[in-house]
């Protein structure tokens, strides 16, 4: 698969956190996890599960999206502020036209190339590739890849964050639970729920399960 390299997530969580003052251990307990864990997402030496990838980000009040930016504060102003794009301060740029002002290293698109994706690999055998972004829109645009046996919480408990969610599976299959129910996504099949519902993916089959996933909506 080929892709971009996303300089490692645990560095831009850690930026993150010290900007926001929050302690390695109170950000453990927010969360429900050891300090260790959060130390060693921190350093590189674990990737968290999709479930405490979507824990820290809300716990932290930034977007998953802002983690595959490698030239931007996780927390940063999603407009850029170079010379070269800086705005009068009576000026306003639609969101949809933010894409065209900011520099070519703060957006992705028009077009995204197939061996242009950046890349995210995630524990219990999850792969996301961005698929675009425009500037100053919080949403999450992913081509998402569950392998064998890979789940969006290795511990089996359920997720939860801000936003409204949308997937389509192109090929295997994806057992979804959602709250309550449980549903099989087949190639083909398409799934919309509020993110704040609880919910877990997790593929059972022999065969990677594809699809593509749209998560909107503001961080906390």
């Amino acid at each position: 698969m080929s892709s971009v390299v996303v300089p490692p997530v645990g560095a831009r969580i850690r930026q993150a956190r010290l900007e926001r003052g929050t302690s390695l251990r109170a950000l453990a307990r927010e969360i429900g996890v050891s300090a260790s864990l959060v130390s060693q997402i921190e350093t590189g030496k674990s990737q968290p599960s999709v479930s405490t990838l979507y824990a820290i980000t809300t716990a932290l009040g930034i977007s998953v999206e802002s983690l595959f930016d490698a030239r931007e504060s996780a927390v940063a102003s999603p407009i850029a502020t170079s010379p070269a794009t800086v705005q009068p301060a009576s000026a306003t740029v639609p969101p949809a036209l933010a894409a065209f002002v900011a520099g070519a290293g703060r957006r992705i698109g028009p077009l995204v190339g197939a061996g242009a994706r950046e890349t995210l690999e995630l524990d219990s055998g999850v792969v996301w590739e961005r698929l675009g972004r425009v500037p100053g829109v919080e949403t999450d645009f992913l081509l998402v890849t569950y392998r064998p046996g890979g789940s969006s919480s290795g511990s089996g408990a359920l997720m939860r964050h801000p936003g409204t969610e949308y997937g389509y599976l192109t090929s295997g299959e994806l057992v979804l639970t959602l709250g309550f129910e449980e549903y099989t996504l087949r190639p083909g099949d398409s799934v919309c729920f509020e993110s704040t519902t609880p919910h877990r993916y997790r593929n059972d089959g022999e065969v990677p399960a594809v699809g593509v996933w749209f998560v909107s909506g503001d961080v906390q």
